[in-house]
């Protein structure tokens, strides 16, 4: 499983926006693995910030 689907997996199982950090936590990933995930995830649009600091996948 790719860093980017792990990322994901946690966010959805989570059921509420999470920081960088708290993905990293609660996943086991390294931080920067998660911000490398985060990175592209924003760009393909596969997460949002419904609040500042803190992303969840996109509908």
């Amino acid at each position: 499983m790719s860093a980017k689907e792990i990322v994901l997996k946690t966010m959805t199982e989570a059921g509420k926006p999470l920081s960088a950090g708290e993905v990293a936590t609660i996943s086991g990933i390294d931080r920067k693995e998660v911000d490398k995930a985060f990175a592209e995830l924003k760009k393909d649009g596969g997460i949002v910030s419904p609040v500042r600091c803190k992303w969840e996948p996109a509908k």
